[in-house]
């Protein structure tokens, strides 16, 4: 039995995929590989402003 154990946190962010359909940058998968290997949303999709243009329009 282990003891003070906690939950490993989320290695891969969550994408929305209802914000990266149609997004061109990330050809809707909403995240991206960077030039240094680490898998990140999209900026392009998954923004907080981009959230509110998406839920405006």
């Amino acid at each position: 039995m282990t003891y003070g154990t906690m939950a490993a946190p989320e290695s891969n962010p969550r994408a929305n995929a209802a914000l990266a359909d149609g997004c061109e940058v990330c050809n809707g998968w909403g995240s991206v590989i960077t030039f240094q290997g680490r898998y990140e949303l999209c900026q392009a999709c998954q923004s907080p402003t981009e959230r509110e243009c998406h839920d405006s329009g």
